[in-house]
């Protein structure tokens, strides 16, 4: 059975998987401190909720933007699923992807792993918005390249930077609110929160769209989607499980090609 890691900065999500299933799936802070012998005590337990143990586990893959946080999840897979992980962005791997920008190295290995999943899973050129830490928009071709995207602060970044910048404003959930204009600073700041990231995602996928020159299919992913979709016409499909998708897509294509060498 296969684990999935993806680290982000703020989450990490582990995925056990069983050829196209995902048996079970666990979020957790990120934290570069912690151990390898530290991650087997926390996952052992959530493992065990779906009747499964670390003993079932006999593949792994990271996907990780967090450079301090990939020894440890290497030494936890080689010490406790006596494996070698695949790791996205090492020089070896396949991803099957074309990767169609000034500097290939630079594209996050979560944006190349949602590309192997969108194109799989949507037909045509996509718009892939991920709401993580920051709020990504990644463009995929119709033959399945990363043609290159844009970048914004998250939606819980840009909360917390008003809350520390601003003394007299507190930190506030990021939720919709019935009206734009806000009678006190809370609901105020919600809706400058919510309603202003709803017309950053309309502006900004509809200039890609222009700028592209051809018909888009939009896929929300990430932590937050579940807050934007369905309130902006923007975005027609919500896929919550599209990075650990990618990474289950990438290790059968190399697991593959090992069996043929």
């Amino acid at each position: 059975m296969l684990l999935a890691i993806d680290a982000g900065n703020t989450n990490i999500v582990f995925a056990a998987c069983s050829g196209t299933e995902i048996r079970g799936q666990w979020r957790a802070v990120t934290s570069t401190p912690r151990t390898a012998d530290e991650y087997a005590v926390m996952l052992g337990p959530l493992l065990a909720l779906e009747g499964l143990t670390l003993a079932d586990l006999d593949a792994a893959i990271i996907s990780t933007v967090v450079p301090a946080a990939l020894f440890d999840l290497r030494q936890f897979c080689r010490k406790y699923l006596k494996c070698e992980p695949l790791v996205v962005k090492d020089p070896n791997l396949d991803l099957g992807i074309g990767i169609n920008v000034d500097r290939p190295s630079s594209v996050g290995a979560d944006r190349l792993v949602n590309t192997v999943a969108a194109h799989e899973r949507y037909p045509g050129a996509l718009i892939v918005v991920d709401f993580g830490t920051a709020t990504t928009f990644d463009v995929v071709s119709a033959a399945g390249a990363y043609d290159g995207g844009v970048i914004a602060p998250g939606a819980n970044l840009s909360a917390e930077a008003l809350h520390k910048a601003a003394a007299m404003l507190p930190r506030v959930a990021i939720q919709r609110t019935q009206n734009v204009i806000g009678k006190d600073t809370v609901p105020a700041m919600q809706s400058g929160l919510f309603w202003g990231y709803i017309g950053l995602i309309d502006t900004i996928v509809a200039r890609i769209k222009e700028e592209y020159g051809q018909p888009m299919t939009v896929i929300a992913t990430g932590g937050l989607a579940n807050l934007f979709y369905k309130q902006t016409p923007a975005i027609e499909h919500l896929d919550p499980d599209l990075n650990i998708r990618g990474l289950m897509l990438i290790h059968a294509r190399n697991a593959q090609k090992a069996k043929k060498a």
